[in-house]
Formats: structure tokens, C-alpha cells, sequence
């Protein structure tokens, strides 16, 4: 099936676009955001590191099995290098309880470079997070005397 075309655009638009099709469970679109490169990496929260096409789009395609995941990206920051954009960001993930809907964190860094095609991810490195919302952990440098 061919890979659905996105406009060069920006990294934030892939970014977008990737979580839009993880809340659709559209494991085409959501492909479609990586890179071309077999070397593509992917870890899950507590998984293993996935390299390349097969291997990722296996993991998504048993992730998404129920249809979509609601998941939210929140509080990035990024770092804009030339042709690379490396977003850490928290993702505020839906899940059902046994109390009703309930919020479970991921704490996650999306790396995207710029192709021939546009942006495109390369990586997501994905790692579980607090049952309560993370807090940045801000700290002033220490000042030697």
C-alpha cells in the first residue's frame, strides 16, 4: 500500500501528525511520519529497541490492534539543530481504570530530520513516567566559592 504524502512542512507538523494517527489508530499515516532510513529506531516504555521499518511498524501495528491510543503531548521542548529537531515532551496517555478514565504519564523524545521528503522521525524513545503528573526538574547551576 503506498505511504500516505505529507508536505515538507515543519518538524511540529510530523510531530502532530504522528500523534493525530496514534489517536486514529492509523498505522498508515502513523507510518508515514518516519524517516525512509531501515535505520529508524523505536523504544517503548519498558520495551526493547526497535530498529527499522518491520520492527517498528510491528510494535505500532500491536499497539494500535484496539484502535486508537489517546495519548497528548504536553510540555515539549526543543532543541532545532540545522537538520535535526530532537522534542522531549510528556505524553498524557488515556487509560481505563477500573474507576473510569485515568491519566498515566510517558516521558518521551521524538527526533526528526530533515529528507528529501521533508521532515521525518527517526527516533521515539518512549519511558514510563510517575502515576502522578512529572514535574520539570529545574536547578539553578551550583555557584563554587
Amino acid at each position: 500500500m503506498p505511504r500516505p504524502k505529507f508536505s515538507p512542512g515543519t518538524a511540529d507538523d510530523i510531530e502532530a501528525a504522528f500523534y493525530d494517527a496514534l489517536h486514529q489508530g492509523d498505522l498508515e499515516r502513523l507510518m508515514a511520519c518516519w524517516a525512509d532510513e531501515e535505520d529508524i529506531v523505536c523504544v517503548h516504555p519498558g520495551g526493547q529497541r526497535l530498529v527499522g521499518h518491520a520492527a517498528v511498524r510491528a510494535a505500532f501495528e500491536a499497539l494500535l490492534t484496539n484502535g486508537g491510543v489517546r495519548v497528548q503531548p504536553e510540555r515539549a521542548r526543543r532543541i532545532d539543530a540545522g537538520g535535526c529537531s530532537v522534542h522531549s515532551v510528556i505524553e498524557r496517555i488515556e487509560v481505563m481504570s477500573d474507576d473510569g478514565p485515568a491519566h498515566a504519564w510517558v516521558l518521551a523524545t521524538n527526533v526528526y530530520a530533515k529528507t528529501v521528503h521533508g521532515w521525518r522521525m527517526v527516533a521515539h524513545h518512549a519511558s514510563p513516567g510517575s502515576r502522578n503528573e512529572p514535574a520539570d526538574a529545574l536547578s539553578a547551576p551550583p555557584v563554587l566559592h
